[in-house]
C-alpha cells in the first residue's frame, strides 16, 4: 500500500480570502533590544541620538533612548507577512496614517494585528485585488504604540 506525500506550503491569503471587519491577531510577537535599535538606526543612516545615545538620553522626558520608530512600523509590518501576505502579496502600492500615540524602549514587546478596511477588484490587472488593510501595534502591556494603513495589490486565487 503506497501513501501520498501531501505538502502544503505556508502562504498568506488571497484577495478573497480577505475578510472586511475581521481582525487578524498575529503571532508570535517581536522584543526589540537595544542591538535592534542601533542596527537597524545604522543600516539606514539614521545617527539620531534619541536612538543611538544613552548618556545623552538619560536625562530626557522618556529618561532612557527610544526605539527608531521607523524599526516599529516595520516591525509591525512584518509581524503581519505570515499571516496575511506571504506569497500572495504582488506590491505595496503605499502607506498613510502612520502614527506612534505612545513610546517604545529597549526590550518591549511589539504584537500586531491587522483589520481589512476596504478591498476592490484592481482596474488594470484582473490577475489582482487592492486591499486597504489596517495595521496596529501593541506594547506588552497593551497600549496602542504604532498604527498604519496600507495599501496592498493582492493576488487573486482565479481570474
Amino acid at each position: 500500500m503506497s501513501m501520498q506525500n501531501h505538502i502544503k506550503q505556508q502562504r498568506g491569503l488571497f484577495y478573497e480570502e480577505l475578510q472586511i471587519e475581521v481582525t487578524y491577531r498575529h503571532a508570535p510577537g517581536r522584543t526589540l533590544d537595544d542591538g535592534d535599535n542601533t542596527l537597524f538606526s545604522a543600516i539606514t543612516m539614521n545617527p539620531a541620538s534619541i536612538h543611538v545615545d544613552a548618556h545623552a538620553n538619560a536625562d530626557n522626558e522618556f529618561g532612557q533612548r527610544l526605539v527608531n520608530s521607523l524599526l516599529t512600523l516595520s516591525t509591525l509590518i512584518g509581524l503581519s507577512v505570515a499571516q496575511l501576505t506571504q506569497q500572495t502579496l504582488i506590491a505595496n502600492l503605499g502607506f498613510t496614517d502612520i502614527r506612534f500615540p505612545a513610546p517604545v524602549f529597549a526590550g518591549d514587546t511589539l504584537y500586531a494585528e491587522s483589520e481589512v478596511l476596504e478591498k476592490r477588484i484592481s482596474n488594470s490587472r484582473p490577475n489582482a485585488g487592492i486591499v486597504l488593510l489596517e495595521h496596529r501595534g501593541y506594547n506588552q502591556r497593551g497600549e496602542l504604540v504604532v498604527v498604519a494603513r496600507r495599501h496592498s495589490m493582492m493576488k487573486r486565487q482565479s481570474t
